[in-house]
């Protein structure tokens, strides 16, 4: 699994995953910063979980194609909520190994 998370994300990275984005129109969010987050399906729908339980943030899956059938999530929130968040997953994956 990857992570990276974007802070202050540029109009145009920020216009790039939003056309990916499988979000419905009067979806609002917060764009402080952008978690992404890729991996196995399975990991995907816990790692969505996590992040909800973990901090006040919108989680949608970001389209794309992958070879690898590997899935991208953007986790959209305040910057701090990303990072709690982020670390939230982090720490279930290390606790899985």
């Amino acid at each position: 699994m990857e992570y990276r998370i974007i802070k202050s994300p540029s109009q145009g990275a920020l216009q790039i995953i939003l056309n990916r984005a499988n979000l419905k129109p009067e979806t609002e969010l917060c764009t402080d910063a952008i978690g992404l987050v890729q991996g196995r399906m399975i990991d995907m729908m816990v790692a969505a979980d996590l992040a909800y339980k973990m901090a006040d943030v919108t989680v949608c899956d970001i389209k794309g194609i992958c070879p690898q059938n590997l899935i991208l999530i953007g986790i959209f929130g305040d910057t701090a909520s990303v990072e709690a968040a982020i670390h939230s997953i982090q720490g279930y994956m290390k606790e899985r190994t």
